[in-house]
């Protein structure tokens, strides 16, 4: 069954309005009165809505890099485009939205909490890049210290988002585990929010080839600017 894709194709059997109020629900996590997203699912996790909210975050940060680095580079008379920055902002999203949720329902089904299915922990981990979104929409600026504080509202809203839907399914762990399961999940969301920070939204990303050594090659694109 496993290996049938109608198995999978049931996942991504949804209409644009049930991804769109999910997608709603997901970004107003604060309000009060609102039901944890889980319960919203009602049974009926999707992929379809996280698959491409990843790959919007995806190319979204790889435009962002791409002009960091144009920025960065107004003095030279040639400008490359990285594509390295396209296939790291896919590893780095797509890796985090697909092994951190499997690892968090295999460590609950371990220490014996089965509140929460595998494709709902998908789901929740991919709608919550919704948060990434706008980050990277409004980190436009030159100014370094509003870009980490973008980062640092998009990571405290993300992170809120995951405690208060994870939270009733880790507390029926014993107190220690819960606790230091809750605590992975938070450092686990700042690492990323830590990634997507040095490497996307700074001119001097670690991603970003010294261009002064580069001579050309396979995934670039040069143009001349003067």
């Amino acid at each position: 069954m496993l290996w049938s894709l109608s198995f999978y194709a049931q996942f991504f059997d949804v209409d644009t309005s049930t991804v769109i109020t999910r997608c709603r629900q997901a970004l107003l996590p604060f309000l009060p009165h609102t039901p944890p997203f889980l319960d919203t699912l009602d049974g009926n996790p999707d992929l379809y809505g996280p698959f491409w909210i990843a790959t919007t975050v995806v190319v979204i940060l790889f435009l962002r890099g791409t002009i960091s680095q144009y920025l960065a580079s107004q003095q030279r008379k040639t400008f490359e485009y990285d594509f390295k920055l396209l296939s790291g902002a896919a590893g780095l999203v797509y890796g985090y939205t697909l092994f951190v949720p499997a690892g968090l329902w295999a460590a609950l089904r371990w220490f014996g909490a089965q509140g929460v299915e595998l494709v709902e922990c998908w789901a929740l981990y991919g709608y919550g890049n919704l948060f990434w979104i706008g980050v990277a929409l409004l980190s436009w600026s030159p100014l370094d210290g509003l870009n980490y504080v973008l980062v640092g509202v998009g990571y405290a809203l993300s992170v809120f988002f995951l405690i208060k839907n994870l939270y009733p399914v880790i507390s029926a762990t014993d107190k220690r585990t819960s606790q230091i399961l809750l605590l992975v999940v938070v450092l686990l969301h700042a690492g990323l929010a830590v990634a997507i920070k040095i490497l996307f939204f700074t001119h001097k990303s670690p991603a970003r080839k010294d261009k002064d050594k580069a001579d050309g090659g396979d995934g670039k694109l040069m143009f001349f600017l003067g």
